[in-house]
């Protein structure tokens, strides 16, 4: 009956001129229209029918961003399909190979294994001949930007993990990203979505900006958080959205300028006493927290700062800076914590470095409110990488020290 309907229905369209549409062709697997009849919808409606239609990434990026989601996240049942899917949207074989080679040092060599036996299944399949390496040029990095990279690893690392130091500019950008078999643009596309996609919002900051600088749109970096929530969750991808937000704003501000046009405006600029007044945002810090005074200077210069004013029982939620922080405290009580260590109480006058990307958190005491100055500087745009807040209990432990 369903079928003799359908078939009166395209005779009536005909006979009144109008061109019948061929049904859009199911993508989800029957199965999950018997188990889950609400995720086929969206399967097919939304994800193929509407995400992987959009015209802000076309569908070779989309593969690319698609494959490397599911090599970081270990999703190896799904990755042979849209292997598949990216050779039909023109990805090279030899690119589908250096995306995994890639994510091995983003991801871990586990899941790249586990992507190179899938995608093997898939190359047999089709007959494609084993992928060798390329004879062509190796690509050449943007030489002040990679000296630039090399000393905040020297500076932040190296002290620390001299090794992993080493082969960071060794052998991560001395020699994986200059493989020529995969642009310097589609290994920062692919790189993002794997940070995305493993809720690594502290790496993604500086690889959204490479992305930038070797060609990927605003439009396009946009898109793939969109297009990482359909594969990776969307918890992720939101987490991702203020990080981009900030790559967003320091480029369209111009804070990457360079020092020639910096210095033809050679002005003064003075912050006045309570100007830019505003409550913290809630997401940051817990209890009532007001921040004023904020200032940063303008490029070359990468330091800023502002003046911070926490209630009694007001913290800032764990983060960490990049290149450091300093807190002069103005007024109050306070306490600071950086993770693994005791909380410190400091008060007027008392000046707490914190180093490059130690986790900590920093307030008032619980009985009493403090005000401090904070200053730090900015790396490829970013100053701050939050984290999780500080739990009631752990800010509790500084009872113990008054």
């Amino acid at each position: 009956m369903n079928k003799i309907a359908a078939t009166v229905a395209i005779s009536a369209l005909a006979a009144a001129g109008v061109e019948a549409q061929e049904p859009r062709a199911r993508v989800a697997p029957p199965v999950v229209y018997d188990v889950a009849p609400g995720l086929g919808h969206f399967t097919d409606d939304v994800l193929f029918g509407e995400v992987w239609e959009r015209g802000e990434l076309p569908p070779r990026d989309r593969s690319l961003v698609t494959v490397a989601t599911l090599i970081s996240t270990g999703k190896a049942a799904q990755i042979g399909s849209h292997v598949r899917r990216a050779l039909d949207n023109d990805v090279a074989p030899e690119e589908i190979g250096e995306l995994i080679t890639q994510l091995a040092f983003y991801a871990g060599w586990p899941n790249a294994i586990s992507a190179v036996i899938e995608t093997k299944k898939v190359f047999d399949e089709r007959d494609i001949a084993p992928v060798g390496n390329s004879a062509a040029a190796r690509i050449e990095l943007e030489a002040a930007a990679e000296t630039a990279r090399a000393a905040a690893v020297n500076a932040n690392v190296a002290p620390t993990a001299p090794t992993l130091a080493d082969l960071t500019n060794r052998v991560l950008f001395g020699d994986l990203w200059r493989r020529p078999d995969l642009s310097a643009r589609d290994r920062g596309l692919v790189t993002m979505a794997a940070l995305i996609a493993i809720g690594q919002p502290e790496q993604l900051h500086f690889h959204t900006n490479r992305a930038m600088d070797n060609g990927l749109t605003r439009a396009e970096a946009s898109e793939v958080v969109t297009h990482v929530a359909f594969y990776a969750g969307w918890p992720r991808a939101m987490s991702a959205v203020p990080v981009l937000q900030r790559v967003f704003d320091s480029r369209g501000n111009g804070l990457q300028t360079s020092a020639a046009q910096s210095a033809t405006s050679g002005d003064l600029k003075i912050t006045r006493a309570n100007q830019g007044s505003a409550k913290a945002p809630e997401q940051h810090f817990t209890g009532e927290v007001e921040t004023s005074r904020f200032y940063r200077g303008d490029a070359p210069a990468r330091i800023g700062g502002a003046t911070v004013s926490f209630s009694a029982g007001a913290r800032t939620a764990w983060h960490t800076h990049p290149l450091g922080q300093t807190l002069f405290t103005i007024s109050g009580q306070g306490w600071v914590q950086k993770e693994g260590g005791p909380i410190e109480k400091v008060g007027p006058g008392d000046v707490v470095w914190i180093p490059p990307l130690v986790k900590h958190w920093h307030g008032a005491s619980a009985d009493e409110a403090m005000t401090h100055f904070a200053v730090a500087e900015s790396l490829n745009g970013s100053a701050v990488t939050w984290m999780e807040k500080v739990s009631d209990e752990d800010y509790g432990n500084g009872r113990q020290i008054d």
